[in-house]
């Protein structure tokens, strides 16, 4: 599909479908033709501009009809960004239904504020709203725009709002592909052509590299697979100047879990090859960094391996190393996220000398319990780099909520004979996960995001259809650009 940005109201002859996002008793300087009609509806109470609110009706110019489809945004008082993603994904989506192959968009956003120009969100929003996975499907869907025009200024907002979009279907595709074609090697050859593409420096180490560096935590849950693991190290060294302040990004990148010798249920085994929606999120998130040329410094981690059971597999009741040199007791491998995040932190800390460290996982269940599907669950140990992704996830709307950290959670995940255990108990799971990981990043400023609820979506979210949501690209970005 091709986005056109068009400097001037003038409708392209080839258009098809005229796309209209109003407000609620909103005036549109647009065409007297479009208006008549808008009027006309609005008279009859058939159209009010209440938001969700979606109709479709007729143009007709000289000898052709046109498709028109006017959405409502609600009050605009009451208008976001969010509302405007949602819109235009509706929008986006009946056109798709009604067979148009060229949509043109009239819009002012009337009532939108907010430090989101509008040519970034309605580029982000439409090419969310045309991802789809369909790359195992024999037969595709051929009912597909082919072109969608809206107007707009500002070049550079629309670039960004397309890199956004670009970078969190990678990591939908990502996500969304299954584990017998998305290996650790396959994951990390993938990103090394990203780096390619985009232009950032990347290091892969092969199992003896992640042996020799000490990750035995690591090494413990990839062991048992007869496909290998690889540890990717990312750079977009964009801030020359300040080569010291570097923000470390870690995914958790989990191909497949079966929980290994603590087996999960058949049907729990059924989605794990979306364990891996942190390395995505890094992934895409680096994509659109070094798209942009952010001005500063950013590394992603990844370390990407397989938990299966076999012969060689860790057992529970295991105690083991990581390169911090803390010892782990291991009650529970299926709680083997936490253990590669373990010494993934750590190496961003000790070999990449990171200034702060954000670690982005599919780590438990129990954030599901506590959140539901659409909220990440965020820990902080440090209040302006916690302030920070707030102020990201206000741009990308993406949900999160900060949970405590009390003293005595740290009790939980402590074992008589090692200095950690891999589960804690009582409860609070979401919690003691995280700051299990969090022992490892010693002094520095750290983030942990939990997405196991966020990252797939069983419902349709209007610009992001049922499946991998690429859930924290957009943030990740948002919160690279704030140290520019």
């Amino acid at each position: 599909m091709e986005l056109k940005m068009l400097l001037e109201k003038k409708i392209p002859p080839s258009v098809d479908a005229i796309g209209v996002l109003l407000t609620k008793g909103q005036e549109l300087d647009f065409s007297n033709s479009v208006s008549e009609i808008i009027d006309s509806l609005r008279e009859k109470e058939q159209f009010v501009g209440d938001a969700k609110e979606v109709l479709v009706t007729y143009i007709k110019d000289e000898d052709e009809y046109r498709k028109l489809i006017l959405v409502g945004l609600g009050e605009s008082e009451k208008l976001n960004t969010e509302k405007v993603r949602m819109a235009v994904g509706r929008l986006f989506n009946k056109a798709k239904k009604l067979k148009a192959k060229e949509l043109y968009i009239a819009s002012t956003l009337e009532g939108l504020t907010g430090d989101l120009k509008p040519e970034a969100l309605i580029a982000e929003s439409i090419l969310l709203a045309n991802y789809k996975f369909d790359k195992y499907l024999s037969k595709k869907d051929e009912s597909k725009l082919e072109v969608v025009n809206f107007v707009g200024q500002d070049e550079a907002a629309c670039e960004e709002g397309t890199a956004l979009a670009e970078a969190t279907n990678i990591a939908r595709e990502l996500t969304a592909t299954p584990s017998n074609d998305l290996t650790p090697v396959i994951l990390a050859d993938f990103a090394k052509e990203k780096a390619k593409e985009y232009g950032f420096d990347i290091d892969i180490f092969d199992e003896k590299k992640i042996q020799k560096l000490g990750m035995e935590a690591f090494w413990q849950v990839a062991k048992g697979s007869d496909n290998p693991p690889r540890f990717i190290v990312m750079r977009h060294m964009g801030d020359k100047k300040n080569k010291d302040d570097i923000t470390a990004l870690v995914g958790k990148g989990l191909t497949y879990d079966s929980g290994g010798l603590s087996l999960k249920t058949s049907d729990g085994m059924s989605t794990m090859k979306t364990d891996m929606g942190g390395s995505a999120a890094v992934i895409g998130a680096m994509c659109a960094i070094s798209k942009q040329k952010l001005n500063t410094n950013v590394v992603a981690i990844v370390a990407a391996c397989e938990n299966i059971p076999s012969a060689r597999s860790y057992h529970p009741g295991d105690i083991i190393g990581s390169m911090s040199g803390k010892t782990i007791h291991v009650k529970n491998t299926d709680a083997e996220g936490r253990l590669t995040l373990a010494d993934a932190v750590y190496y961003a800390v000790k070999e990449e000398k990171a200034s702060r460290v954000l670690d982005i996982a599919t780590l438990t269940g129990a954030c599901i319990a506590a959140l539901g599907q659409r909220v990440t669950g965020v820990l902080a140990n440090d209040e302006d780099f916690y302030q920070r992704l707030e102020n990201a996830s206000k741009l990308s709307d993406e949900m999160m909520w900060r949970l405590p950290m009390f003293d005595h959670f740290k009790e939980a995940y402590k074992h008589p004979e090692a200095d950690l255990n891999n589960t804690g108990e009582g409860g609070a799971g979401t919690i003691t996960g995280g700051m299990f990981v969090g022992e490892f990043v010693e002094d520095t400023p750290w983030l942990h995001l939990d997405i196991a609820g966020k990252s797939y979506t069983s419902k349709d979210l209007e610009y992001i259809g049922k499946g991998p949501t690429g859930v924290g690209v957009r943030s990740l970005y948002y919160l690279a650009k704030s140290y520019e």
